[in-house]
């Protein structure tokens, strides 16, 4: 059991050999370890940072199970040459860009609970309806979860399609229903960290790097359409905007 002075991991109920996958991964997806680089040895990543040897090696096997190493009898493990980057999701700043990229995006999405909830509004947000449809579930890549999401539709729009918005992601859907008009959409974005629950859903460490999505839709009388509360594993997520001159 680890303990809470271990000078790089934090106290948490994730394996200490789950954190040392994750901070290895970043080292690889962020290219500090290239394809076809050799990783430092065993011995050197028990030094480096101060766990036991079968810490290093459950690390290493996760990622070799995932495809990012690949370890070569009597020469060391060495970074795949193709490693994989459909990890990577663009967070589009346009709702068509968003509905786009969401539509050609295929998860395997994991329903964890669904109710009738209203949603925490502000009055900035716009009016309520009268009764929303929730949902929260888990987006998975590839058996990797990426993002868990709190999902509040309008019930009149949720039962124009109910096994399509259980099924397939929400902004596609609801761009592709005749009878809903979209007037407004507004996205916002905060940096912050992964508490218990979080962790568990998207298989980080406690107190990971994530990114908290706020996202509304609103109808031309200033209706709440849809309001999506997504946390998006930080190694996952990228944001990319145009600058104005």
């Amino acid at each position: 059991m680890q303990s809470s002075a271990h000078p790089i991991f934090p106290d948490s109920p994730v394996p200490l050999y789950s954190q040392l996958a994750d901070l290895l991964r970043q080292r690889v997806l962020r290219g500090l370890w290239g394809p076809g680089t050799k990783v430092p040895s065993l011995e050197a990543l028990v030094a480096e940072f101060q766990v036991a040897r079968v810490t290093v090696r459950q690390a290493i096997d996760i990622l070799t199970r995932e495809g990012l190493l690949l370890p070569q009898r009597g020469r060391g493990t060495f970074v795949t040459e193709q490693v994989r980057t459909e990890r990577s999701l663009t967070l589009e700043t346009s709702l068509r860009g968003l509905a786009d990229a969401y539509r050609n995006d295929k998860p395997e999405l994991t329903l964890l609970e669904e109710a009738g909830v209203q949603p925490p509004l502000t009055p900035l947000d716009g009016k309520a309806a009268p009764a929303y449809h929730y949902m929260r579930r888990v987006h998975s890549r590839d058996g990797q979860a990426y993002c868990a999401a709190s999902i509040f539709i309008d019930q009149r729009v949720f039962r124009q399609a109910p096994k399509r918005f259980r099924l397939e992601t929400v902004v596609p859907v609801m761009m592709d229903l005749p009878k809903v008009h979209i007037a407004a959409a507004r996205q916002t974005l905060r940096i912050s960290t992964a508490d218990v629950e979080i962790a568990r859903l998207i298989e980080v460490p406690v107190g990971s790097p994530v990114a908290e999505v706020r996202r509304i839709c609103q109808s031309s009388d200033g209706t709440v359409l849809y309001l999506g509360q997504i946390t998006y594993r930080g190694d996952f997520i990228q944001f990319e905007m145009q600058l104005t001159l």
